[in-house]
């Protein structure tokens, strides 16, 4: 998860800060060092975390925060809003055209960014939105770089134009916009050619490309793994062939974080999108405030809201049905193999543990508490039972166990544990009652399961 040792760090001096029942301008200035070194560490812009510490400290070594009921909090309040400001404020959506005129994006990075990949993610964001979308293959160099677009566009359901590698992609970019006119396409998105580095003949193909067609969009996808590289190239293109919007690609990986906080700053270009994974899902709009309050360990529930209405496949009647079922203390292991796999849609229990604020524990910390690997194996010992035995625990002797236990490829005393927390977790729903009633469909049929010390996170 991005920004883990970032977070970690900071909460550590918002602790220190909160544990004083008043604050000099000393202790603001030492904390502030602090948040100085974790920002450098997170590969932060040098320029950029200078002004940052700068706005920070003029606003709270002042009368109302230094004598304030709570000025630890207060400080705390004043980080956060500098760093919504710092990666622009204001929720950036693509900008369409009017009416029934086609929208021309044009993709562009470097290779190995996740360019096409984003392309195609977008396009499915798009026709979520209603709009009809054309992906374009102007990569006529990179090999199977037109077949990686046909795929992606199969997975989001959305037509790719191509003209083979024989022609020029200005060319094919031109035919695709008639094509798209002519068919009823609304938007058209050109997935460019990407290169090892920042080039002339790079630049020269997306410069050709904007003189052929009339480029609403152009939106640069970088990798987010590579820091302030990633900051060094959007500036560079932004020079060179102007862009309206980066993608950040990878924040799911081993980021550090400083692109997400530099971005803006140094080139002014707002960042729109950020892709947290594979699956279409995963391609996130980019919300300042949200991200600033992830980056400060105070979770993000609006995201995660959206991203429980967006993934969780289930009726009304039939959340409802659940619901009942375990306020009564009488869901089965169908009711949980189903929130296993709403929460697997949703990026899994550590993804949405990140997301949720006030749990105490640490970002850094959050894959020593969950278990992912016991998940599976408790999903394996639900799937090697028969469908009468999900429906119905009180059949599980000790020689369907065994069966159980061989099925999964577990020992019998894991059969065993998972059992008994089961049960333990039908009378806990019985006994809390209105409360099974609220959680509905999404978690509530995980019980007690997926801690490594085999208690339950909710």
């Amino acid at each position: 998860m991005a920004f883990e040792s970032l977070t970690d760090k900071l909460q550590s001096v918002f602790k220190n800060l909160r544990g004083k029942g008043r604050l000099t301008e000393e202790d603001v200035k030492t904390a502030l060092k602090e948040v100085k070194m974790a920002l450098l560490e997170a590969d932060v812009n040098f320029k950029v975390v200078k002004q940052f510490v700068k706005s920070v400290e003029e606003r709270a070594i002042g009368q109302d925060v230094m004598n304030g009921l709570n000025p630890g909090q207060m400080v705390i309040k004043i980080v956060n809003e500098e760093m919504t400001s710092l990666m622009g404020s204001e929720t950036t959506e693509i900008a369409m055209q009017p009416g029934k005129s086609v929208t021309v994006i044009m993709m562009a990075g470097l290779q190995g960014a996740g360019k096409t990949t984003a392309t195609a993610k977008i396009a499915g964001k798009l026709k979520q939105k209603g709009k009809k979308s054309l992906l374009v293959a102007c990569d006529i160099y990179r090999p199977a770089a037109v077949e990686q677009l046909h795929v992606n566009g199969k997975k989001v359901d959305v037509e790719v134009f191509d003209m083979g590698t024989g022609h020029k992609p200005a060319e094919i970019a031109g035919e695709a916009v008639r094509y798209a006119e002519k068919n009823g396409h609304n938007v058209v998105i050109l997935d460019t050619a990407g290169r090892l580095h920042v080039d002339e003949d790079m630049m020269a193909e997306l410069q050709e490309i904007k003189r052929q067609v009339t480029v609403h969009q152009t939106l640069l996808v970088v990798d987010a793994m590579t820091g302030q590289d990633a900051v060094n190239v959007a500036k560079e293109f932004d020079e060179k062939v102007g862009i309206d919007g980066v993608v950040l690609s990878k924040m799911d990986g081993d980021t550090r974080g400083g692109a997400a906080l530099s971005i803006k700053a140094v080139t002014g270009r707002p960042i729109l999108f950020v892709s947290m994974g594979e699956k279409l899902s995963d391609l996130e709009q980019f919300y300042p405030d949200r991200m600033a309050s992830r980056i400060l360990g105070m979770g993000d529930v609006l995201s995660l809201i959206e991203k429980a209405q967006e993934n969780i496949d289930i009726d009304e009647d039939k959340g409802r049905e659940m619901a009942g079922r375990m306020q009564k203390g009488k869901f089965d292991f169908n009711d949980y193999l189903e929130s296993m796999k709403q929460m697997r849609n949703m990026g899994g229990l550590t993804s949405i543990l990140g997301m949720l604020p006030g749990l105490g524990i640490k970002a850094g910390d959050l894959e020593s508490v969950i278990d992912e690997k016991q998940l599976k194996h408790m999903e394996a010992i639900v799937l090697s039972m028969t469908l009468e035995e999900r429906s119905n625990p009180k059949l599980l002797s000790p020689h369907r166990k065994h069966r159980i236990a061989r099925g999964a490829g577990v020992d019998i005393a894991e059969v065993n544990r998972f059992v008994k927390q089961f049960e333990q977790s039908q009378k806990l729903m019985k006994q809390m009652g209105g409360r099974g009633k609220r959680h509905g469909g999404m978690f509530g049929g995980l019980g007690g399961f997926g801690g490594k010390k085999g208690g339950f996170p909710f």
